[in-house]
């Protein structure tokens, strides 16, 4: 029982920072319907950041806590401006193409990114600086640390306050309005380039916050990191539901359980034939079973529900 607890905490974390980086994936989607690859590549690069000014910072002086939030603090803008970049220079041009030319077009700025990360940083994994203390708690005879509990904390605040602000807000009615009919939208007075942009920066700044939580949790950053995560995150958003928050939320979750578990359990199940390094292998194979029977996700809109 402590192991299967153990498994669903470990999952319920790295569940959360899929669940924040897929809100990223269903907002654009959503809008523009356009699927931005270069996302998780966003994600690298807040954590990069982070890196960065943390490492300048450790020997400062200052507590941990603020160092830790004074690089989020600038991994964010970092983050904001190259996604508002992204929007301006790369999508914006391409809005009314076949829609093949910018789903190149993403995958084009994903790899530009990672090469301007790799000129920066460099090709090797750097370590991330492990300011904060590890404190582990028991729980039911499973371990959870101080830094698991502010991850998921974190990433449940993100993600309520996205779907405050998209429900009860002006933006977030501009937003919703947008994605339902452009051209509507446009005669009744809303700013369409504007509302587009805010939704690639608040995309990108849910991205920054989740950079650093994967890097402060696994400890270490590559330039290749994004590659992977964003491509998780991208299939959490569509095994919720893509264009849908809640979806990509309950997707995000669902991902890391059905990661951790099938970590955790797969290697005796297989007698040690099929283990722990298949982890990236578990979640696709539940995506694609969702997919078959469901394939507009778990909390997607029928094609027959239009009607």
């Amino acid at each position: 029982m402590d192991i299967f607890l153990q498994q669903i905490i470990n999952g319920l974390t790295l569940g959360c920072v899929y669940a924040v980086v897929a809100l990223g994936y269903t907002m654009v989607y959503g809008i523009i319907q356009l699927i931005n690859f270069a996302h998780g590549e966003v994600v690298m690069i807040g954590a990069m950041v982070a890196f960065s000014v943390i490492g300048a910072l450790m020997k400062s002086g200052m507590p941990p806590l603020l160092v830790v939030a004074i690089g989020t603090a600038v991994a964010v803008p970092a983050c904001v401006a190259v996604a508002w970049l992204m929007e301006r220079v790369a999508y914006r041009p391409l809005r009314t193409a076949p829609r093949l030319a910018p789903l190149i077009t993403a995958i084009g700025i994903s790899i530009i990114l990672q090469h301007v990360a790799m000129m920066i940083w460099g090709r090797s994994p750097i370590s991330f600086p492990q300011i904060i203390k590890t404190h582990n708690f028991n729980v039911g005879g499973a371990l959870i640390t101080n830094i698991q509990i502010a991850i998921i904390l974190i990433s449940f605040i993100l993600m309520a306050g996205l779907i405050w602000l998209v429900y009860r807000t002006k933006l977030g009615v501009a937003m919703r309005a947008t994605s339902q009919r452009q051209d509507i939208a446009g005669l009744m007075g809303i700013d369409i380039n504007r509302v587009i942009s805010a939704t690639f920066v608040i995309g990108a700044a849910l991205a920054a916050v989740a950079g650093v939580m994967i890097g402060t949790y696994y400890g270490q950053t590559q330039y290749t990191m994004g590659e992977l995560l964003g491509l998780k995150a991208f299939c959490a958003a569509v095994l919720g539901g893509i264009g849908n928050l809640g979806g990509a939320v309950l997707g995000g979750i669902l991902m890391g359980l059905v990661e951790a578990l099938g970590t955790g359990y797969i290697g005796d199940l297989t007698n040690n034939w099929f283990g722990s390094n298949y982890r990236d292998v578990f979640a696709f194979v539940v995506l694609i079973l969702v997919l078959v029977f469901r394939p507009s996700g778990l909390l997607g809109e029928r094609v027959g529900d239009r009607a």
